[in-house]
């Protein structure tokens, strides 16, 4: 599947600052969209493509920390670059604990923020694609019979074949044959492959807790 272009969105309410950061976007060849308020850019933000938020601390009627908080609220997520005239410590730190790329007091370098948007773009693109395995891996591990979950949990545990059919009352063979169908759906041909989809889909955990 073509991924859709990255888009770099910017709200801030003074031209000067938008049309400095686009001229600095597009001569990276990036796509940009210029938004003065957050209503504007709820209304052009495309949630399919890659991209990241460069968003001005002061926004009219409100903040961009608000902004920040209302975005994760609604279960939007999108990297985040801050920018403000009139920053200070506590604002930054508020700021990255929520999850923010960066925080640039104006008047920035253009390399700082041309870092912090290439950060920011591979950290979203990195996020949609841990989110696309995960789903595909839960898809596959839906296709287990109840049996073959029991073998798989065994299995990532680092539990013998010998010891998985101890532990279920069945055959050395049967356990084996059940082991390889969990091989086969779960599309994995090593057991580090497969330990590595069981902690992605929290297998591990919720065998734990169910046995606790």
């Amino acid at each position: 599947m073509t991924e859709i272009e990255p888009v770099v969105y910017v709200i801030d309410d003074e031209e000067g600052i938008r049309f400095a950061i686009k001229n600095l976007v597009e001569s990276a060849g990036l796509r940009i969209e210029l938004c003065s308020t957050s209503q504007e850019f709820m209304k052009k933000h495309q949630r399919d493509a890659v991209g990241c938020l460069i968003l001005d601390v002061r926004l009219p009627g409100g903040s961009g920390l608000e902004f920040q908080r209302d975005l994760a609220a609604a279960g939007v997520e999108i990297p985040i670059i801050f920018i403000t005239g009139h920053g200070d410590i506590p604002m930054t730190v508020q700021a990255m604990k929520a999850g923010a790329v960066d925080f640039l007091t104006k008047p920035f370098r253009e390399q700082d923020l041309f870092d912090a948007i290439l950060k920011a773009i591979g950290r979203d693109r990195a996020s949609r694609q841990q989110h696309l395995e995960g789903t595909e891996h839960r898809k596959r591990y839906e296709t287990l019979t109840p049996r073959e979950r029991e073998v798989m949990k065994l299995v990532v545990a680092g539990l013998l074949n010998k010891q998985i059919a101890a532990q279920l009352g069945t055959s050395e063979t049967t356990v084996k044959i059940q082991r390889g169908q969990v091989m086969r759906k779960m599309q994995v041909d090593s057991l580090p492959g497969l330990v590595r989809i069981a902690e992605s889909l929290e297998v591990l955990a919720k065998s734990t807790s169910s046995s606790s």
